[in-house]
C-alpha cells in the first residue's frame, strides 16, 4: 500500500486498521449490544415503548447530526484532540448508561453516547483520507470494515449472553469496557494523521455554501435516498426485532443474539459479493440486482404474517434476503453519495450520514407508538423502506448514477 506523501504519520499499516476497525465498530457495539436487554430494561425501568425506542432513535439522531460538527472541527484542529476528547465523553457517557435508574436518564446519557460516537465514525472516514491516496485507501478501509463486520457479529450475542447471566447493567457495562480500550489505542498509540490543519474550516458561511452544492447535487441524492432507504429498513428490523422475538416469538435473550449473528453473518457475505459484482457488472447494475432481494424482504415478510405464520423462520428468511442486499447498497450508496465531491468528501460523508440518522430517528419514532404485540410493526416497516429501496435503485440511481 502506498501512503499519502503528505501524511505526516509514523503509524504501522496494522496499527491503522485496528484504529479503524475500533472506531468503525463504535456504531454496531453501541446499537446492536444492548438489543437483547430492551424488553428487560424496559420492564425494569417501568418505561412505555416509546420511552424504550427512544434509548436507540435519540443515539442515532445525535449521532447523525455531531458528524456536522466533528468534521469540520477536526479539520480546524486536527484527528488526535478530536478523537480524545470523543472518546473520553463515550467512556463517561456509557459509565453513566449503565448506572442509571429511571428511562430519563438513559434517554440523556444515550444521547451523549451518540454525540461521542459521531466523533469516532467521523475521524475513521478522515484518517484514511489523510493517510492513503483514493486506490490504497479503498483497500484499507475495506479491511477496517471488515473488523466493524466481526465486531458487530460479535455484538448481539455478547448483549444476550450478559443479560441471560446478569442483567441489562452488564450489558451496558460492556460498552464503557469497549470505550476505555478505544481511548487507551487513541492515547498511547495513534498520531495526528491532517497534514495541515485548516483554519477556515469552522467559517459557517464557507460550510453552509458547501453543504447546499452538495445538496444541490442529483448524484449525492439519488445515492443518499439509496442508503437512507436500505438503513431505514436495517433499522426498522433493529428497533423492533428483540420485541418481536423475545416477546412475541419466546426467543431466548441468547437465541435472539444468535439470530443476529446471523444477520451480521449474511451482511458480511453481501460485501464480499458486492466487490465481485462491482467489478464485473458496474456500481448500477450492481445496486439494481440487489433491489430484487430487498423487494423480495418487503413482500414476502408482511405476507408471511398476513398469512397467521408467527415464527423465528418466517422473520429470519425475508430478513436474512434484505441483510445480504443491505451488503451490497450500503457500501455503493455510500460511496456513490461522497464520489462526486473529492475536495468536499467529508462533508458529502457526513451529510449522507445525517439523512440516514434522520430516516432512523422518524422510523424510531413510529414503531414506538405502533408496537402491538404483534409482528405486524416490523413486517409493514420492512414492507415500506424495501419498496422504496427498490424503487431508488431502479430509476434514481439509473439515472443519476455515473458507473
Amino acid at each position: 500500500m502506498t501512503p499519502n506523501p503528505h501524511a505526516p504519520t509514523p503509524m504501522s499499516p496494522a496499527l491503522v486498521v485496528l484504529v479503524l476497525s475500533m472506531l468503525l465498530g463504535l456504531q454496531p457495539i453501541t446499537t446492536d449490544l444492548y438489543l437483547p436487554a430492551l424488553p428487560g430494561l424496559k420492564q425494569d425501568l417501568g418505561a412505555t415503548m416509546a420511552q424504550t425506542q427512544l434509548t436507540l432513535t435519540a443515539l442515532l439522531l445525535a449521532f447523525g447530526a455531531s458528524q456536522l460538527v466533528w468534521g469540520p472541527v477536526s479539520d480546524r484542529f486536527g484527528r488526535r484532540p478530536v478523537l480524545l476528547v470523543g472518546m473520553t465523553a463515550y467512556l463517561l457517557a456509557s459509565v453513566a448508561c449503565a448506572l442509571v435508574s429511571t428511562m430519563e436518564q438513559l434517554i440523556v446519557w444515550r444521547t451523549l453516547q451518540g454525540i461521542a460516537m459521531g466523533a469516532g465514525v467521523m475521524c475513521a472516514r478522515a484518517i484514511v483520507r489523510d493517510l492513503y491516496e483514493p486506490a490504497q485507501g479503498a483497500t484499507v478501509m475495506s479491511k477496517g470494515l471488515s473488523g466493524l463486520g466481526v465486531l458487530a457479529c460479535l455484538s448481539a450475542p455478547l448483549g444476550g449472553l450478559l443479560t441471560w447471566l446478569w442483567n441489562w447493567h452488564a450489558a451496558l457495562s460492556a460498552l464503557a469496557v469497549f470505550g476505555a480500550l478505544t481511548l487507551g489505542v487513541i492515547a498511547w498509540r495513534f498520531e495526528e494523521t491532517v497534514p495541515q490543519k485548516n483554519p477556515l474550516a469552522l467559517q459557517w458561511s464557507t460550510l453552509v455554501r458547501t453543504w447546499l452544492h452538495i445538496l444541490r447535487n442529483p448524484e449525492f441524492v439519488a445515492f443518499s435516498v439509496l442508503s437512507l432507504c436500505s438503513y431505514g429498513a436495517l433499522f426498522t428490523f433493529l428497533a423492533a426485532s428483540s420485541f418481536v422475538f423475545i416477546k412475541v416469538l419466546g426467543f431466548g435473550t441468547t437465541e435472539y443474539g444468535l439470530t443476529m449473528l446471523l444477520n451480521s453473518f449474511v451482511y458480511l457475505l453481501g460485501t464480499f459479493v458486492c466487490r465481485r459484482l462491482v467489478r464485473q457488472r458496474g456500481v448500477r447494475r450492481t445496486v439494481a440486482l440487489a433491489a430484487f432481494a430487498s423487494l423480495f424482504c418487503g413482500l414476502v415478510m408482511p405476507a408471511l404474517a398476513l398469512a397467521g405464520i408467527q415464527a423465528g423462520w418466517a422473520i429470519m428468511l425475508p430478513m436474512c434476503a434484505f441483510t445480504f442486499a443491505h451488503g451490497i447498497h450500503q457500501p455503493c450508496g455510500q460511496s456513490g453519495a461522497v464520489g462526486p465531491f473529492p475536495q468536499a468528501a467529508g462533508a458529502a460523508s457526513a451529510l449522507n450520514g445525517f439523512l440516514m440518522m434522520v430516516a432512523a430517528f422518524f422510523t424510531g419514532q413510529w414503531l414506538g407508538g405502533h408496537m402491538d404485540g404483534t409482528v405486524f410493526p416490523l413486517a409493514w416497516g420492512m414492507c415500506f423502506w424495501c419498496v422504496l429501496l427498490a424503487l431508488s435503485a431502479w430509476t434514481l440511481v439509473q439515472r443519476y448514477g455515473k458507473t
